[in-house]
């Protein structure tokens, strides 16, 4: 980092043990859908555990996948959350509130099934070109018709199974061979006359109760009661009068494109709106800027005594942004949260195996800003 450190802040790097992987061991509503740039369960796990304790009142304003939500709920604590992106709401909702069982899990993809199925048949030169490539046109159809009933309110968890089975080149998909994480077609990898299998009919059916199934393989049931999400910028956003603490991983500047790279997934959500490339704030340093001071206010006002403020920091330096990320939020929350007191500042890198394209070189590091309120 650029800035001086006061003496007084512990300066530390990561434990080792946030290396170790944990999609083996995590709880698997983590896995119903991917999401770019997430923050590790694991990893959330330990600043709750470090930062929070059971009963209390958890802010997120930067959800993205609901990763810090879910492991706050399992651990007791009451959530309240939101992000801007509908994607971020599906999943936030699907992990939040998610079906009690299996059973009933299975009961109501079946129900949705057989509601889809008896909806009109969806002419598909409606449907843009660039989604139609993805899809043989009979798991299109059925892919159109099934995204409407779970587009419906309650629908969440359904909708967040729907999409985590979207598009990849494996079997258990609905679309011809693509990469699962960003919707790229895989054309010259999977030539049409070399594997026509790949380019056949995939029904939705099945493929949707196995992902259904492996959701509940570990499954862990989270406190539901008081939990809240709401799809707003943080800048618009009104949190709860007082709460406990903050732990949150705001988007990471310069360095991803969460439009462009959920752009399929998008389109099922909201078909009818104009899907974007990028949110502002990951793109332009003004209003990264802008909602980090909204959020530094926002903390000012209703963080309670003693409570932590955990902000997580992808730091990159690119021309355009003249400074390293975490410097600038050390220095907005200095000006704008003036009662809160920089504590510790951990030091993650990120390994190439955790970003969401290898070409995406500019995020090496990831700083964990640790306040707390005097």
């Amino acid at each position: 980092m650029q800035a001086t450190v006061n003496s007084s802040v512990r300066v530390s790097r990561a434990p080792t043990k946030w290396l170790e992987a944990c999609a083996q061991s995590e709880c698997t509503l983590h896995q119903l859908s991917p999401y770019i740039g997430k923050i590790k369960s694991s990893i959330a796990g330990e600043l709750l555990e470090r930062y929070s304790r059971r009963g209390e009142l958890i802010v997120d304003p930067f959800a993205g996948a609901g990763t810090i939500p879910l492991e706050a709920a399992i651990r007791g604590r009451r959530v309240f959350c939101s992000d801007i992106s509908p994607y971020s709401r599906i999943l936030s909702c699907a992990k939040l509130h998610p079906p009690k069982s299996l059973r009933s899990a299975i009961s109501a993809s079946e129900r949705a099934i057989i509601e889809a199925e008896m909806l009109p048949k969806p002419d598909l030169r409606t449907v843009p070109k660039w989604v139609r490539r993805f899809f043989h046109p009979r798991s299109l159809l059925e892919a159109l018709r099934f995204a409407e009933v779970a587009r419906r309110p309650g629908n969440e968890f359904l909708m967040a199974c729907f999409l985590g089975i979207l598009h990849h080149q494996r079997p258990g998909f609905l679309s011809y061979p693509s990469s699962h994480l960003v919707p790229y077609l895989r054309g010259a990898k999977y030539p049409r006359t070399t594997f026509p299998e790949m380019y056949e009919y995939r029904e939705l059916r099945p493929r949707l109760l196995a992902k259904v199934e492996r959701t509940f393989k570990r499954f862990v049931m989270p406190e539901t009661r008081g939990n809240k999400f709401m799809q707003c910028d943080v800048g618009g956003i009104d949190l709860p009068r007082l709460f406990d603490s903050v732990i949150t991983s705001p988007p990471y500047m310069n360095a991803l494109d969460y439009g462009r790279d959920n752009r399929l997934r998008l389109w099922f959500i909201e078909p009818t709106v104009d899907q974007p490339t990028d949110t502002l704030t990951t793109r332009r340093r003004d209003a990264f800027v802008t909602a980090t001071i909204s959020l530094a206010k926002k903390v000012e006002a209703g963080l309670r005594p003693r409570g932590y403020c955990v902000l997580v920091v992808g730091d990159t330096v690119r021309r355009s942004f003249d400074a390293h990320p975490s410097q600038v939020v050390r220095e907005i929350m200095t000006e704008h949260a003036c009662s809160l007191r920089l504590r510790t500042i951990i030091s993650d890198k990120i390994p190439d195996v955790r970003r969401s394209r290898r070409t995406c070189q500019g995020v090496k590091t990831e700083h964990f800003l640790i306040f707390q309120r005097n």
